[in-house]
């Protein structure tokens, strides 16, 4: 069985997932304001993927929602540089 904890910060809603070993994967989903297309969310995609630890990203251009899949939990700060270089806000 996996342990699993929640953990959440004021950027997203998250988990952490804790295995049998010593990896730990982290999601969480935000709010990024401004995309309106594809081009969009290759840019905002692929700042976040230039953040150490990141594994995927997944976005929704109609809802703004995008989700990160890390090996650790990203802070609010490294979400925020990533999405501003992108021309983007991170709501």
């Amino acid at each position: 069985m996996t342990p699993t904890t929640d953990a959440f910060d004021d950027a997203s809603n998250g988990s952490t997932e804790t295995t049998g070993t010593s990896e730990t994967r982290s999601t969480q989903t935000f709010q990024v304001v401004g995309m309106t297309c594809d081009h969009c969310a290759r840019a905002v995609t692929s700042e976040l993927m230039t953040i150490g630890g990141v594994t995927e990203v997944s976005v929704d251009v109609p809802t703004g929602q995008i989700t990160v899949g890390s090996a650790q939990p990203l802070t609010n700060a490294e979400l925020r540089a990533a999405i501003d270089e992108a021309g983007y806000q991170l709501a």
